[in-house]
């Protein structure tokens, strides 16, 4: 099992706080991808956090569910990581030739994670020249923890199916989302259910990596308790009116202001980090996925926040679908950023 690497025949499992998602595309990151099978199975929260013997059986039933459902034949898998469980980082290293980098790497590994090598599933990929000095090879590299690894291995592979490759999430996203041939910078930024993940992307390559704790559901809490309503009605509310002050009397706005602006001000600050770091890179735009696609006016408040202009990410961009499955997809189409992410993991 590779933790960043490995290809071939495969499809790719994202296991999210309340669906599951699979996808299994065909071509190759040079020619464009063709959406083959696919599966959106709604899942209950409860389910991912049980990890008794039981729960995990059942998980791994649900997986098997949604597999059967897509019709998908190979026993090959791309999992995902969530961001929170990950921890990712963009090192910079004497440049070697590729041969003697690897190897000598290998045993620098361990400098780079933050907790005992023994304890730890580690990967890394030589991203090349550093943009700041040519002298120097960036490398990026992820680890988790061994336990948390084995434990999501353990309830894929009884199933049948074999885990080719495990992915940190915003890795997959930003591969999705990232614009096509941007001379500028671009942030990737998921705006999840419990967590707020960013990967900032230039020349082809993430450079910064973050996951901010807190994320939908924090907004859903705030709308409840200050409206008075149920969260289920809070959910609703924030989709339909969004940031417009215009509807219910902008109380929707009123009360998604405070927790928004830190989020927007934790989004400026990765952008001043990523630019003190990289004295010729400017982050020209922001592609926003999850939820915040999805809140009405989110990407113009997000832009007059920073200044940064700001759009909607569609993970579909390089991928051709039939116009059924393109139907069929619509309502939950923003979801599958991780999903698409793990199945372009490149053929070529």
């Amino acid at each position: 099992m590779n933790l960043l690497h490995g290809v071939g025949d495969f499809f790719s499992l994202d296991i999210g706080t309340n669906s599951m998602r699979i996808v299994q595309l065909s071509g190759t990151s040079q020619h464009g991808w063709t959406l083959q099978k696919y599966a959106y199975v709604p899942i209950d929260q409860k389910l991912i956090q049980d990890s008794s013997e039981l729960g995990k059986k059942r998980l791994g039933e649900a997986i098997m569910g949604a597999v059967n459902q897509a019709g998908i034949k190979t026993k090959n898998v791309a999992l995902g990581l969530p961001a929170g469980k990950t921890f990712t980082s963009i090192v910079e290293t004497a440049t070697l030739p590729e041969k003697e980098l690897r190897k000598s790497f290998k045993y620098e590994l361990d400098k780079y994670v933050p907790m005992s090598i023994s304890d730890a599933k580690a990967d890394y990929i030589i991203l090349g020249p550093s943009p700041n000095d040519s002298q120097l090879t960036e490398v990026i590299v992820s680890s988790v923890a061994k336990d948390y690894a084995e434990s999501a291995m353990e309830v894929v592979e009884k199933t049948g199916l074999n885990i080719i490759a495990m992915e940190p999430e915003p890795l997959a996203m930003a591969r999705s989302l990232s614009i096509p041939g941007a001379i500028d910078a671009t942030m990737v930024v998921d705006f999840g259910e419990k967590s707020t993940d960013l990967v900032i992307v230039f020349k082809n390559h993430p450079r910064l990596v973050r996951s901010i704790p807190g994320g939908f559901d924090v907004l859903v809490h705030s709308v409840a308790a200050s409206m008075n309503v149920r969260e289920d009605q809070a959910r609703q509310f924030i989709l339909k009116f969004g940031l417009s002050q215009d509807k219910v009397e902008g109380q929707v706005f009123k009360v998604l202001n405070g927790p928004l602006d830190n989020y927007a001000s934790e989004l400026a600050k990765s952008v001043r980090f990523f630019q003190t770091k990289y004295i010729n890179g400017k982050v020209g735009g922001i592609v926003l996925s999850g939820f915040a696609s999805m809140i009405p006016l989110f990407p113009e408040y997000i832009e007059a926040k920073t200044g940064i202009s700001t759009m909607k990410g569609n993970p579909w961009q390089a991928v051709r679908l039939k116009e059924d499955q393109r139907r069929a997809l619509s309502p939950v189409a923003n979801e599958f950023a991780v999903a698409i992410g793990l199945a372009e993991r490149s053929n070529d």
